[in-house]
């Protein structure tokens, strides 16, 4: 019950997308609206969370060099909604100069949402005798209404009977261990896949120069000998790769970890880069990357999809533990790992997606394999310090009351300084 359970999970929240996703989604709900509006396009109103706005607005636009949520949209309504999360698969130079024309034109516009939710993207497409709306809400992809000229097309309220239940209650530190100990390595096939793709992204932000060049810039000091070919170092420079190249528009898919791209690729490459340095089987590498998955999403459960403390923290919690697991921790060394890293990196703020998103992937890296060195040598962040408690569960816990209370006024501030960037540099 419980495997079929868990199984169900990682098939939910492991998502392949092309670039970020909070610029993606917007992308995916023009595509949507624009679906169904009747008649030819004349133009777009992006409603946004300020979450939304605050992790969209400073990454590139995949296969377009370009940053802005009005290209996304622009884009977005002339490309395929079926693509999902790679709604921007396949764009070409005529599409781009299609979308810069609407945004010169003025046909496109962005404004922040009133509404209570950290993820919430509402679209209204407009022809010249109709008009559509999509709204979307909590996950990146979840469509909760469509409308065509004021009638509802689909509506969650109307299909709530046919939604599948996202039961997470018998999700623990606990279960995550047993499952991850027992199943059959055969069925953990979206696990595989996520190897496959983030290790791709990973490879090629080390071969080219992308954004900051954080995780070539590490790779080619290793190379030179000014830092160690270790796995710590290794792990730093294939991770901070994959996030250089997504957050500069690759256009390579990555599987993204609960709604993030930079989430998937960092519970998956530092687990990745140990097993290629220590030589160990396939199957314990499967059952590592499952583990560092699924506590990733277990915290993530709690702690929410957009917050004002950094995803990368929590993913690299999950890649702590999977290295520990590598390398013949059991279940109280993957305990430990967990308290190490929610005593090291908690209070990361998330200052919206952008290319120094690297250096914080790298950052977190770092401290998932230091903190799974101590948990491997029996050291653990004692339940006196900070907002670590006596077992994980209750830390973890402590952690989403800081996240979910603690970072209201700080999610506020950022967003009002980025507010302020952006009016600057328009009116200049």
């Amino acid at each position: 019950m419980l495997e079929k359970a868990f199984l169900e999970v990682l098939d939910r929240e492991l998502v392949i997308a092309l670039g970020c996703t909070e610029p993606i989604a917007i992308a995916y709900a023009s595509a949507m609206a624009t679906k169904h509006l009747k008649g030819d396009l004349l133009a777009l109103e992006v409603y946004a969370s300020g979450n939304i706005i605050k992790n969209a607005m400073g990454v590139h636009i995949p296969g377009t060099g370009k940053t802005g949520m009005n290209l996304a949209a622009a884009l977005g309504s002339i490309s395929d909604a079926d693509k999902n999360l790679e709604v921007l698969c396949g764009i070409n130079e005529e599409d781009i100069e299609k979308a810069q024309q609407m945004i010169e034109e003025g046909r496109i516009s962005i404004r922040k949402s009133d509404h209570p939710k950290k993820l919430y993207i509402e679209v209204v497409a407009k022809s010249e005798a109709s008009s559509s709306r999509v709204v979307i809400e909590d996950r990146h992809t979840n469509i909760t209404r469509i409308e065509t000229d004021g009638k509802v097309f689909f509506s969650v309220e109307d299909k709530i009977d046919e939604l599948p239940v996202n039961d997470t209650s018998f999700m623990s530190m606990e279960s995550i261990w047993t499952f991850v100990e027992n199943v059959d390595v055969s069925r953990l096939s979206k696990v595989e896949e996520s190897i496959k793709v983030n290790k791709r992204i990973g490879e090629e932000g080390l071969l080219h120069d992308y954004g900051l060049k954080v995780g070539k810039t590490i790779y080619e000091s290793m190379k030179k000998g000014h830092q160690v070919m270790d796995p710590t170092n290794y792990a730093m420079a294939l991770t901070a790769a994959g996030s250089d190249a997504r957050m500069a528009g690759s256009s390579f898919s990555v599987m993204s970890n609960s709604g993030s791209g930079n989430q998937g690729i960092t519970a998956t490459l530092p687990v990745i880069a140990f097993w290629e340095k220590l030589g160990s089987a396939y199957e314990e590498l499967l059952r590592a990357v499952a583990l560092s998955h699924l506590v990733t999403i277990y915290i993530k459960t709690k702690f929410g999809r957009l917050s004002a403390l950094c995803g990368a923290t929590i993913a690299a919690t999950g890649a702590s533990c999977g290295i520990t697991y590598l390398q013949g921790g059991k279940k109280e060394a993957i305990y430990a790992s967990v308290q190490n890293m929610l005593g090291n990196v908690t209070g990361m703020l998330c200052d919206g997606a952008k290319g120094g998103c690297a250096l914080k992937v790298a950052t977190c890296t770092s401290a998932a394999c230091l903190s799974s060195s101590l948990a491997l040598n029996g050291i653990a962040i004692g339940s006196h310090d900070g907002i670590i408690d006596q077992n994980p569960e209750k830390t973890i816990e402590n952690l989403c009351l800081l996240s979910m209370e603690g970072g209201l006024e700080s999610d506020r501030i950022i967003l009002d300084i980025m507010l302020e960037k952006e009016n600057k540099l328009i009116n200049n």
